[in-house]
C-alpha cells in the first residue's frame, strides 16, 4: 500500500506539473478563455511564433549580451509540426554530433548563420569558420558574405585554424574592456572537431560568458566517457543526428523537459536558405562591415582647413571606435600624452594621423609642431624639404631625424627658453593662462613630440640628468604656457635617469595611448591593451587608470601616402608669406662646406679670421668655428685617429682664405702623411686660386720654417698692435715631425720643440696661427711640453678621442662624450666652450667647392 500511495502521489505531482506547464505555454501563445487549448492549438500557435523567427527581420536585436532565439528546423507531432528555437549568443552555443561529411550539417549550420546575421543590427555580428573536413566546401554558398566583409576566409589548415583561434582570444578579451553598444559578436563556424589542442581552446571559449562577445557553433562533437571524452563545453545547446530527424537537448538554463533529456519530439533539420536570400542579406550588410574597417585617412580631416581656433586648446579626431569618431585634445584636461607600442605596433602611423589631423584644422599662426626622432627613425622627414620636393608641413618649426641627445638636450633647452618668454608676456597682460591673452597678443600653441624618447634619458650622465630636469619643468609648466609634450617609446619602464622622478613627470601626462606592447603606460592593473590587434589602440584619460579606455581604430597614413603628400602641398600653398622652412638636424647626413652659409658670408676686412670646422649639433644648425685673434693661445689642433682629421683641416683653411684679400695671406702647406696627400693638394690648390702664396714643406722644411718664425719673433718684439698680413701654418700630420723637432741645434741648443712653442705662444700677436692635425692626444701633449702648456693651443677639435682620454687632457674629469663616426667634441678653452659637432666632410665629397 505504502508503494501504491508513493506512485499515486507522483501520478498528482507529474498532472499538477502539466497543467501548470500547459496554463503557461496558453498564456504565451495568446490562448483565449479558460477552455484549454487542445494539443493542435498548441501546436498552431508555435507555428505562428516560429514562423516570424524563420525569417527574421534584419536588425531586431543585439546577441553580444542577450541570447536571442535561432530557428534550427522543425518538430513534428501527431497533431502537426512547430519551428524548434535555440538561444544563441550572449554566452550560448550550439553544437551538432555529426560534421560537415553529412550533407544536413552544412545546410543546418549556414542556415543558423544566416539567421544570426540577420538577427542582429549590421555591423555587431562577424563570423569566420572553420572547416579541415571539406577544404571549405561548407561555406561556399555563402560567398557573397565573404565579398561583403562579414565572414572571414574559412580557415582550412592547422596554421589557419590557430592563428583564427589566436584572433579570436585576443577578441574575447578585448570585448571584457569594451561598452555594450561598441561590442561586436564573433560567432566561429566549424564544420568539423579540429584537432585536440584546438579543440580545447574552442572548448575554453564556450566557458567566457556573454561579456566575450563569442558564440561557437561546433560540428563533429560527440559525447564519450573515459580518455576519449571532448572537453566539456560551456553553455552549448546539444543536437544529435540521427537517420531521417534530430534529437535537441535542453537549452542550458531554460530546461523545457522534466529529466532534462531534451525535446521530446524529433526535429527536421533546417536546410539551405534560397541563394536570393544570401545575395540580399550579403548586400545589406555590406556598407556596416566596411564601416568596421579601419577608418580612412580622410575620415580624421575636418571640412574646412584651418578653421579652428587653438585659444582654448587643440583637438583632433584620431580614429573610430565602434562606428563613432574618437577625438583627442591638447587642454587643461589633457595638457601632454604618453604613447608606447612595440616596433611595428603603429606608433609612427598614429603619430602622423595626429599630427596631420592637427596641422589640418589650425593655421601656423595657431600651432607649431617640434618634432623630435631619435634611433634610425625618419618619421618626420616628409614634414621638411628635401631634393625631391622641396615643400615643407607649414606648421613645423623645429624637425630632428635621428636626432643626437646632444640636440634633443638643445631643443629642450629652446622650449624651456619659450616658456620663459611666454612667461613675460603673460605678465605683461596680468594674466596666468594662454587661454585668456587678447586676440592681438594671442601666440601659436606648441606640440612637441619626441619619438623614442629613452634614448634621450639613457644612462646617468650629466646629459641625461639634465633633460629629465628640463622634462619636469616643461611637463609641469606647458599646460599654462601652450607647450604640449608627446613622449613616444617603445617602453617607459627601465630608464635609469628616471628613477624616483617617473611618477613627477608622467603624472602630467593623463593622456596615455597603448598600442600593441604598449601596456606598459597604463596601471598595472588595467589590460585593455593585452589583446589589441595592428591598427588599433587604447585611449586612457586618467593616466592608465582602468575604466577609463577607450578601444579605437586608426588609419594606416603609410598607406595614404598619396593622401598626405596632397594634403601636405596644399597646405604650404596656403602658407603665409613670412613662413620659413623648419631648422632641420638631420642625424645622418653629412656637413658640407659648401652648404655652409656663415661661409657664403665671409669676405675680408670683416673682422678677426675665424677658422670654420662644422656644424654645432643645435637647433639653428649653427657654424662651429674658432676666431683667432691675436690672443695666445689662439690656434687650431685637430685630433683624430682617422684621415677625418685633414679633412677639418681643409675645410678651416678654405674659410680663412676667403676672409684675406688675395696675396695678403701666407700658408705654409707641410703634408707629413701620404694617406692625406690628396687633401693636401686639393687645399693647396685651392688656396692658390684664391690668389694667396702657398709654400709646401717636408718635415725638414717645417723645422726649418719654424725655427725662423721663432727667430723673427727674438729679432723683432711685437708691437702691440694686430697684424697686417697672416701667416697660417697648415700641417697635416703634425705628430710626424716629432723626431724632426726633437733634433737640437748644435749651435744654439735649441731643439724644434722649443721653437714650436715658442711659436705657439707669440705667434698669434705676431699674425702667425697653426693649423695642425695629431693622430692622438698623446703626441699633441708631448709637442706642446705636457699638461702645463695646454692652454698654448686653445681651440681643439677631437674626433673619435676617448671621453676619459680627452678628459685627461684638458684636466676636466667629468666630461661626458662618447666618440662616434660623423661627430668631433669641439673645445675652446679661453671661451669655456665644449660642443657636439658634425665637422665639415672633405674635398671628395664636396658638390662645389667654390660655389
Amino acid at each position: 500500500m505504502g508503494r501504491l500511495a508513493a506512485a499515486y502521489g507522483q501520478a498528482v505531482t507529474a498532472h499538477r506539473q502539466a497543467r501548470d506547464r500547459l496554463e503557461r505555454a496558453r498564456g504565451a501563445l495568446g490562448a483565449p478563455g479558460p477552455a484549454a487549448p487542445t494539443a493542435a492549438d498548441l501546436v498552431a500557435g508555435l507555428a505562428r511564433v516560429g514562423g516570424r523567427l524563420a525569417a527574421p527581420t534584419p536588425g531586431v536585436t543585439a546577441l553580444t549580451d542577450v541570447p536571442a532565439a535561432v530557428r534550427i528546423g522543425e518538430a513534428t507531432t501527431l497533431d502537426g509540426g512547430f519551428p524548434v528555437v535555440v538561444p544563441l549568443g550572449g554566452g550560448c552555443h550550439l553544437t551538432v554530433d555529426a560534421d560537415a561529411r553529412d550533407p544536413r550539417v552544412g545546410e543546418l549550420l549556414r542556415a543558423v548563420v544566416l539567421r544570426l546575421l540577420a538577427t542582429a543590427p549590421a555591423g555587431t555580428v562577424r563570423v569566420a569558420g572553420i572547416d579541415t573536413v571539406a577544404f571549405g566546401a561548407a561555406f561556399l554558398p555563402l560567398r557573397p558574405l565573404v565579398d561583403a566583409g562579414v565572414l572571414a576566409p574559412t580557415a582550412t589548415t592547422d596554421a589557419e585554424v590557430a592563428a583564427l583561434l589566436d584572433s579570436a582570444e585576443r577578441h574575447a578579451r578585448a570585448a571584457q574592456h569594451a561598452t555594450a553598444t561598441d561590442r561586436e559578436l564573433l560567432v566561429l563556424v566549424a564544420a568539423a572537431a579540429p584537432p585536440a589542442r584546438e579543440l580545447a581552446r574552442l572548448a575554453a571559449l564556450t566557458h567566457a560568458g556573454p561579456s566575450a562577445a563569442v558564440c561557437v557553433l561546433l560540428a563533429g562533437h560527440r559525447a564519450a566517457a573515459g580518455a576519449d571524452a571532448p572537453p566539456p563545453l560551456g553553455a552549448a545547446t546539444a543536437l544529435r543526428l540521427m537517420q531521417r530527424y534530430a534529437h535537441v537537448g535542453d537549452p542550458p538554463g531554460h530546461p523545457f523537459s522534466p529529466d532534462g533529456s531534451g525535446l521530446a519530439a524529433p526535429v527536421v533539420p533546417d536546410g539551405d536558405l534560397p541563394p536570393a536570400t544570401v545575395t540580399a542579406l550579403a548586400a545589406h550588410l555590406a556598407p556596416a562591415a566596411r564601416r568596421d574597417l579601419p577608418p580612412a585617412f580622410a575620415d580624421l580631416l575636418p571640412g574646412r582647413r584651418w578653421a579652428g581656433s587653438a585659444a582654448a586648446g587643440l583637438s583632433t579626431v584620431v580614429g573610430r571606435a565602434g562606428r563613432q569618431p574618437v577625438t583627442v585634445a591638447f587642454d587643461d584636461a589633457t595638457p601632454h600624452w604618453l604613447v608606447a607600442g612595440r616596433t611595428g605596433a603603429g606608433k609612427t602611423v598614429f603619430l602622423l594621423d595626429a599630427l596631420y589631423g592637427l596641422a589640418a584644422r589650425y593655421s601656423p599662426a595657431q600651432l607649431q609642431l617640434w618634432l623630435l626622432d631619435f634611433k634610425e627613425g625618419v618619421s618626420f622627414t616628409e614634414f621638411v624639404p628635401t631634393e625631391r620636393d622641396p615643400s615643407w608641413l607649414p606648421h613645423a618649426r623645429v624637425v630632428g631625424i635621428e636626432s643626437d641627445r646632444e640636440y634633443g638636450l638643445a631643443v629642450l633647452r629652446e622650449l624651456r627658453g619659450e616658456l620663459n618668454r611666454r612667461a613675460t608676456v603673460l605678465k605683461r597682460y596680468g594674466v596666468t593662462k594662454l587661454a585668456d591673452l587678447p586676440a592681438d597678443a594671442a601666440v601659436p600653441r606648441i606640440v612637441a613630440v619626441v619619438d623614442e624618447f629613452q634614448v634621450l634619458l639613457a644612462g646617468t650622465d650629466a646629459l641625461a640628468r639634465e633633460a629629465v630636469d628640463l622634462l619636469e619643468e616643461l611637463a609641469r609648466k606647458g599646460r599654462s604656457y601652450g607647450v604640449h609634450l608627446v613622449l613616444a617609446s617603445q617602453s617607459t619602464t627601465g630608464i635609469e635617469s628616471l628613477y624616483g622622478r617617473a611618477e613627477a613627470i608622467f603624472g602630467q601626462f593623463p593622456l596615455r595611448v597603448a598600442l600593441p606592447g604598449g601596456g606598459g603606460v597604463l596601471d598595472p592593473l588595467n589590460t585593455a591593451a593585452d589583446a589589441l590587434p595592428v591598427g588599433a589602440a587604447v585611449l586612457n584619460t586618467a593616466a592608465g587608470a582602468a575604466g577609463a579606455d577607450t578601444v579605437i581604430r586608426f588609419p594606416d597614413a603609410y598607406a595614404a601616402r598619396d593622401e598626405l603628400a596632397r594634403l601636405r602641398h596644399e597646405l604650404w600653398r596656403d602658407r603665409p608669406a613670412d613662413n620659413a622652412p623648419p631648422a632641420v638636424f638631420r642625424g645622418y647626413a653629412a656637413a658640407r662646406l659648401a652648404d655652409d652659409p656663415t661661409l657664403a658670408g665671409l669676405h675680408p676686412g670683416a673682422g678677426p679670421p675665424v677658422a670654420l670646422v662644422g656644424r654645432t649639433v643645435d637647433v639653428a644648425g649653427s657654424t662651429a668655428s674658432f676666431t683667432l685673434d691675436a690672443t695666445p693661445g689662439r690656434h687650431l689642433a685637430v685630433v683624430a685617429t682617422s684621415a677625418a682629421g685633414a679633412d677639418v683641416l681643409w675645410a678651416a683653411a678654405l674659410g680663412l682664405a676667403r676672409q684675406h684679400a688675395p696675396g695678403t695671406a701666407r700658408f705654409l702647406l707641410a703634408g707629413l702623411v701620404a694617406a692625406v696627400d690628396p687633401v693636401a693638394h686639393a687645399t693647396a690648390a685651392a688656396l692658390t686660386a684664391a690668389g694667396h702664396p702657398v709654400e709646401r714643406l717636408d718635415a725638414a722644411g717645417l723645422r726649418d720654417r719654424i725655427g725662423a718664425l721663432a727667430g723673427s719673433f727674438a729679432d723683432e718684439p711685437a708691437a702691440g698692435r694686430p697684424p697686417v698680413g697672416r701667416t697660417y701654418l697648415v700641417v697635416f700630420g703634425a705628430d710626424a715631425a716629432s723626431a724632426a723637432l726633437a733634433a737640437t741645434d748644435p749651435t744654439t741648443f735649441r731643439s724644434g720643440h722649443d721653437d714650436l712653442r715658442a711659436l705657439l705662444r707669440e705667434g698669434p700677436g705676431r699674425g702667425v696661427h697653426v693649423l695642425g692635425w695629431w693622430r692622438g692626444l698623446r703626441r699633441l701633449a708631448d709637442d706642446l711640453g705636457g699638461a702645463h702648456h695646454r692652454d698654448d693651443v686653445a681651440c681643439l677639435v677631437a674626433l673619435n678621442v676617448p671621453g676619459a682620454e680627452l678628459g685627461l687632457h684638458l684636466g676636466e674629469h667629468d666630461l661626458a662624450h662618447t666618440p662616434r663616426p660623423d661627430r668631433a667634441l669641439l673645445v675652446d678653452r679661453h671661451d669655456r666652450r665644449t660642443a657636439l659637432i658634425v665637422p665639415f666632410a672633405g674635398p671628395g665629397s664636396e658638390r662645389d667647392e667654390e660655389r
